[in-house]
């Protein structure tokens, strides 16, 4: 199996601590994998790999505020706009004019609003976890449920507390969402945000971003999505519910599929075979022509 490395890449005035694998394969198509919270693109390592032996080219960065060389200061910096044109910078550095994209949580995130802000760019798009964006922030305007299963992101959102509550007895409550994680993830997660400002930085991914519709339900913010796409869903995730995923087929105006798994949110860590070879069907089912 092909192994990763890890690089340093510089965009946008900064310098990003990524990962690549099969890089040199020229003729490979490019793929782009992007971590969320609490994580950084080490959950990808495998997946890359597996992807290489079949002939892809991948990259997976530490994304703003989880680079050391990356970290800007001040809540502003962490707006959604500012997280798609790095991953563009990254791509252009990288030489990739039209890519595959797969996200993970805040990845997934960044990726649905990437595809609608740059779509010339995304080949095929790979979302986990998280649904289309306006059918998340619909749910959070008349659903219950999900009112209720995304309560922490106003806790998530004040000063100070949260880096509180994450950094006591050692990142216990951190260490308890790794829980089901490898050890060298959990180890390099540790390192990440045992560093000073990492926590504050990744936290404000949630201060910059309020997709929430505290004034009502206004319409679609991002619209509806063309390229072949598919959600790869826990169905024991306990941040995200079934409105907003079902909900998300109505914004699909291309091939789409949902892929149900009986997992939780960690869905590369409780579910790799089926992760991997979901991933793989839809690369090869949307091949990007010369």
């Amino acid at each position: 199996m092909a192994e990763h490395l890890v690089l340093e890449i510089e965009a946008n005035g900064m310098v990003f601590r990524s990962r690549g694998a099969g890089l040199d394969n020229v003729s490979g198509e490019p793929v782009i994998l992007l971590h969320g919270f609490p994580e950084t693109s080490i959950m990808w390592a495998n997946l890359m790999e597996r992807l290489v032996d079949e002939g892809y080219r991948c990259f997976a960065p530490d994304q703003r505020g989880y680079s050391p060389d990356a970290c800007p200061e001040g809540v502003q910096e962490y707006i959604y706009q500012e997280l798609t044109s790095d991953v563009i910078a990254l791509a252009d550095v990288l030489g990739f004019k039209r890519f595959h994209l797969v996200g993970h949580d805040w990845g997934s995130v960044i990726g649905w609003i990437l595809v609608s802000l740059y779509p010339e760019r995304v080949h095929s798009w790979t979302a986990m976890s998280v649904p289309h964006m306006d059918a998340f922030r619909s749910a959070l305007a008349d659903d219950p449920d999900q009112q209720q299963r995304s309560q922490y992101m106003a806790f998530f959102r004040t000063p100070e507390k949260p880096e509180k509550w994450f950094t006591a007895n050692n990142l216990e409550l951190l260490r308890a969402l790794w829980s089901s994680m490898p050890k060298e993830q959990v180890e390099e997660y540790v390192t990440v945000f045992s560093q000073l400002g990492a926590l504050t930085a990744a936290l404000n991914w949630y201060r910059a971003n309020s997709f929430e519709l505290e004034q009502g339900y206004q319409g679609a913010m991002f619209g509806p999505v063309s390229h072949p796409a598919q959600l790869i869903w826990g169905n024991q995730d306990m941040a995200v519910g079934r409105v907003s995923v079902e909900r998300t087929e109505q914004y699909m105006k291309g091939p789409y599929r949902l892929v149900e798994l009986n997992a939780s949110h960690w869905l590369i860590q409780e579910e790799p075979e089926s992760v991997y070879n979901e991933i793989l069907v839809h690369l090869k089912s949307n091949r990007i022509k010369p």
